[in-house]
């Protein structure tokens, strides 16, 4: 392939609708653009899923810019008849330089500053994703074996490759439970960088697979009978001098104040943020009991059906322990944005710092087992069980609209209810096959 001369950089955004979206302009012109941006469109953040644009407030009006960051830069070599790649994530600015109120990595920073500011904490993280192709028979006995690793491993190790020249630290790969599903995990980053790291991670393994011949999807469920492709949040915090603050040796199960009021204010407005977790009108059929997702506002000790999961360490000296524990998050899908998952679960977990929000009692139990009095009792309560239903929470929440803006929730809402009215009247497996096409 013979090399462009002035080869193009695109810089993205991640959407509304959980996808990446932007502008491509000549490599020569990067100084020039990393100072001043892109010029980008308002009503572009109404551009469904599915390409129906909803209800805009902007209309036709209106300027902003998307400005590339260059510490989220990478580029990777052609192959297998695709040009290299040259990429960067970028924020939405007003034309005078200001965060525009619906660029979801503004969002997300503005969310992390504030629980600097409360709590003087810095978040460290990391999103774990699932992914089927599509296009690959299952093979009966696979699931976590070596053979299911086996098959794959040829555009596996492409991607591994390729994250690391990402800068992105490979953790794991494997071949998971579903049919032709993989499950790929990273090393934690901090800050946005959280985000950005699972925005470009799902990149790297449409462009692989894409190379390899496979279609890969992220859909939440391409199957309603099957198994689902979830996403996970592992989540600790550091203080300000660099320190684990997520542990507490003397704490019920290791967490620290900090910690238990974080995940207390996730869990009491979980209800009213799950429509930005679990975005798409197929994200409910995943979100049921004994599918290892979640359905309840509950913490669980090392329970993969809990919303929010504390997790096992392997450490064994106490500063080690300290540095390893985390909890995470497992009620998010790939259709969300990743910087709107942050947003949206860091000003949750600063409202519980702020009002020292406890937690429910840490449970390990099946809880789709008791009556709905006695969940009650305990604190527990069903989590949404429709795209509508989430909707309807976000929109009555007064606290997401003090966190987003009340005409950031409108402009959510109206965007999301077209989105399902592209699909209304389709069976549940012709709305997966059409989400599968996209994500």
């Amino acid at each position: 392939m013979t090399l462009p001369e002035d080869p193009m950089v695109f810089v993205g955004t991640t959407d509304l609708a959980g996808l990446l979206r932007g502008k491509a302009f000549p490599v020569s012109a990067w100084d020039k653009r990393s100072r001043r941006g892109v010029g980008w469109t308002p009503t572009n953040v109404q551009i469904t899923c599915f390409n129906a644009i909803a209800p805009t407030p902007f209309g036709a009006l209106g300027d902003l810019v998307l400005v590339p960051d260059p510490e989220s830069r990478f580029q990777l070599p052609g192959g297998d008849g695709r040009p290299p790649l040259d990429f960067a994530l970028g924020d939405i600015q007003s034309l005078d330089g200001e965060p525009w109120d619906y660029c979801t990595r503004s969002l997300a920073k503005r969310a992390l500053a504030e629980l600097e500011a409360v709590a003087g904490l810095s978040l460290v993280g990391a999103f774990e994703h699932e992914f089927q192709l599509s296009d690959v028979a299952p093979v009966p006995g696979d699931s976590y074996g070596f053979r299911g690793f086996r098959s794959a491993q040829s555009w596996a190790q492409h991607l591994i490759d390729a994250m690391a020249a990402a800068g992105i630290g490979p953790d794991t790969f494997m071949k998971e439970y579903g049919p032709s599903q993989y499950e790929v995990t990273t090393d934690p980053f901090d800050g946005v960088r959280i985000a950005d790291v699972s925005a470009i991670t799902k990149l790297l393994v449409q462009e692989v697979t894409t190379r390899a011949g496979h279609a890969a999807s992220f859909a939440p469920i391409l199957d309603p009978e099957s198994v689902g492709n979830g996403v996970h949040l592992h989540m600790s915090f550091l203080d300000a001098e660099g320190e684990p603050a997520t542990y507490d040796a003397d704490a019920p199960h290791g967490m620290s104040e900090a910690t238990r009021h974080f995940v207390g204010g996730i869990l009491a407005h979980l209800d009213q943020i799950l429509a930005l977790l679990a975005p798409s009108d197929i994200s409910y059929l995943r979100l049921t009991p004994h599918r290892w997702s979640a359905a309840y506002n509950n913490l669980g000790f090392r329970d993969r059906e809990a919303s929010v999961r504390i997790c096992p360490v392997t450490a064994k000296d106490e500063t080690s322990i300290a540095r390893q524990f985390n909890f995470e998050v497992r009620a998010i899908d790939a259709a969300a944005s990743p910087h709107l998952v942050l947003a949206a679960l860091v000003f949750a977990g600063v409202e519980g710092l702020r009002e020292k929000i406890e937690p429910p009692a840490v449970t390990q139990e099946d809880l789709s087992e008791l009556e709905p009095d006695e969940l009650a009792a305990r604190g527990f309560a069903r989590l949404p069980q429709s795209l509508l239903e989430a909707l309807e929470r976000l929109e009555g929440s007064e606290a997401v609209r003090r966190w987003f803006g009340a005409e950031f929730v409108k402009v959510y809402a109206d965007h999301k209810r077209t989105e399902m009215s592209v699909i209304e009247g389709l069976s549940d497996a012709e709305k997966c096959a059409r989400y599968s096409e996209v994500y």
